[in-house]
């Protein structure tokens, strides 16, 4: 299966850092961006590459030559004039004729990139996106996907201000069908997350969402050119890889993040509690994931749909983005095990495994994020979140103190500083 990386780009925004080198040789840490990007599809068993190359391309020839040094094989195409980040694909159609990886030569990440590749063979769409939450959602091209990860809507930035938007980031880093390239118009310059994906999606091509909390970053600003150097440095960039066992923060919505409102059934009354925005940042800084796992049986009782709570949740990821603060991923309890009021949705009264105190959104959260249950902590405000903590093995419980100011960032400072 080959890798094709774009490595064209002039890096106009990083020049002082860059000077006459292209963008995708910077050197962090010493090393080429790009020459991280080839050892990491090479440890995940990929050795076939296509490199596309324009602005002093000959620097990136010459470093990697035919990548018989590097134990791979390399191809090039060189531009003659910039066509995005998807022109230059058409003119190597006939060199795509199976699946094929797309990297951006400006993304210092290390990921499962067999992880992402079973999921892609098991959905056997058009495209795979990578997606995951950041800091800063307003000013990022977000996507949305459907319960079964389908792509569902593309929202290139700037947004609007009147919507709620899931904080699902396109992180430019996808398996594609050779299908996708057929709605690349040779000779245009074009863009994949702008205007291929979207134009795609209208065409009803199959394209999915692989999220995934690990580390893809681009490095096209000197702020983030400095900020991947010192996650590379301290090893950050390599830990968050989905193979390693990470500890999360498990936290209910009601009383913890956002204001008690009792059945919450419309995202109008959906409000952040003081310091909850602080508190998930400092979370997102320390390495820990941040989990929300919260029962609403608002759904079995029939005051709320499954769409209206995804607006809830919406509003909740879109006022923590403003605030640079993110989940990781939320996890919600729709039943209810008591039956016999008319207006109820039979099909989600039962007594399941995920509503708390039993630990099944727990559980769920460990499997599809790696999490060592044994140095997570659960936080909430009933004995029923403890409870579930409990049960699902985690380090520590904590119930906060109704009315308490800023009761979840002081709880949070308190285990970070031990």
């Amino acid at each position: 299966m080959k890798v094709v990386i774009t490595a064209g780009g002039k890096g106009t925004r990083i020049r002082e850092v860059t000077g006459e080198i292209p963008k995708a040789m910077i050197p962090v840490a010493g090393k080429p961006v790009l020459e991280y990007q080839l050892e990491l599809a090479k440890r995940c068993g990929f050795k076939e590459f296509i490199f596309l190359i324009g602005h002093l391309g000959e620097q990136i020839e010459n470093h990697f030559g035919n990548g018989s040094k590097f134990g791979v094989t390399i191809d090039y195409y060189h531009e003659v004039e910039p066509l995005g980040t998807a022109g230059a694909f058409k003119e190597i159609e006939h060199m795509l004729t199976e699946d094929f990886w797309v990297f951006y030569g400006d993304t210092v990440m290390d990921i499962d990139m067999l992880r992402m590749l079973y999921f892609h063979h098991r959905q056997k769409p058009d495209a795979t996106l990578f997606l995951h939450p950041n800091d800063h959602p307003y000013d990022s091209d977000l996507v949305d996907i459907d319960e079964h990860n389908k792509v569902t809507a593309f929202y290139s930035k700037p947004h609007d201000n009147n919507r709620y938007y899931r904080n699902l980031v396109n992180a430019a880093l996808y398996i594609l069908s050779p299908k996708i390239l057929e709605y690349i118009q040779k000779g245009k310059k074009t863009d994949f997350g702008k205007n291929i994906f979207p134009i795609a999606l209208k065409e009803n091509a199959d394209i999915y969402g692989y999220v995934s909390p690990e580390y893809v970053k681009d490095m096209g600003t000197s702020e983030r050119y400095n900020n991947v150097c010192n996650d590379i440095a301290s090893g950050k960039v390599t830990h968050l890889n989905i193979n390693n066992p990470r500890p999360a923060f498990f936290l209910d919505r009601d009383g913890v993040i956002s204001k008690e409102v009792n059945l919450l059934a419309h995202s109008d009354k959906i409000e952040l509690l003081p310091g909850a925005s602080e508190a998930i940042k400092k979370i997102n800084k320390s390495g820990y994931l941040a989990v929300v796992v919260t029962n609403q049986p608002v759904i079995a009782r029939n005051l709320c749909t499954v769409e209206e709570l995804r607006q809830i949740h919406n509003k909740l990821e879109t006022l923590l983005g403003k605030e640079h603060a993110y989940i990781d991923a939320i996890y919600y309890c729709p039943h209810h095990p008591d039956r016999g009021y008319p207006e109820e949705r039979k099909e989600f009264k039962i007594d399941c495994e995920c509503r708390k105190p039993k630990p099944g959104m727990l559980f769920n959260a460990k499997r599809d994020l790696n999490i060592d249950m044994s140095q997570s902590f659960m936080i909430g405000d009933r004995e029923i979140d403890a409870e579930a903590g409990r049960n699902a093995g985690v380090k520590q419980t904590f119930i906060i103190a109704q009315n308490e100011p800023n009761a979840l960032l002081n709880i949070i400072n308190k285990i970070l500083s031990e």
